[in-house]
């Protein structure tokens, strides 16, 4: 069973996931209607994984005879200057959700609560992944740089990432 001060804070981490989920669903929305569809799929497939991390966590606490709560959602932000304010608005947004990961971790530790440390350590895993990969394309958009045919480049440099994760996903089923 989960202490009180750990459930409240996975319930708030439930909350974190699920506004990152629309706010990556809103970004491919706008990505989509500038053409830009490596860009897209990229944020359509990152909505998708920060919905499954919220579901993780829900069907965690339930198993451990908490009650999870499904918050009201944010309105994400719908419009944006220019692709390369998006991606660091995600990188932010990536750098808050490890925060409050690491900070739930710290909890769960101060709690003696094992259970959930150990439940924890793939999201710790999971953070510094995304993390590392929004810097690198943020890394390829400042080599690219804001010409007239930037956005395309960066768009194909997206795309190039979604097949490699695609692969990656691939290989990951087959063992």
């Amino acid at each position: 069973m989960l202490n009180i001060k750990t459930l409240e804070f996975l319930n708030k981490q439930i909350a974190l996931e699920g506004n990152a989920s629309a706010t990556y669903l809103a970004m491919a929305s706008w990505c989509e209607r500038q053409g830009l569809k490596g860009c897209a799929t990229f944020f359509y497939d990152q909505s998708s994984e920060e919905r499954m991390h919220m579901m993780k966590i829900i069907h965690y606490i339930n198993e451990m005879d908490g009650h999870a709560i499904i918050p009201h959602q944010e309105k994400p932000k719908a419009d944006y200057d220019s692709i390369q304010e998006l991606f660091k608005i995600v990188y932010e947004q990536e750098k808050e959700v490890t925060a409050a990961i690491y900070n739930l971790l710290s909890i769960s530790q101060a709690e003696n609560d094992h259970s959930t440390t150990l439940f924890l350590q793939w999201y710790v895993a999971e953070q510094r992944e995304e993390e590392s990969q929004i810097r690198d394309i943020l890394d390829a958009i400042k080599l690219i740089g804001t010409g007239g045919q930037s956005l395309f480049f960066i768009d194909q440099e997206v795309a190039k990432i979604n097949a490699q994760k695609e692969e990656e996903d691939l290989f990951e089923d087959e063992e």
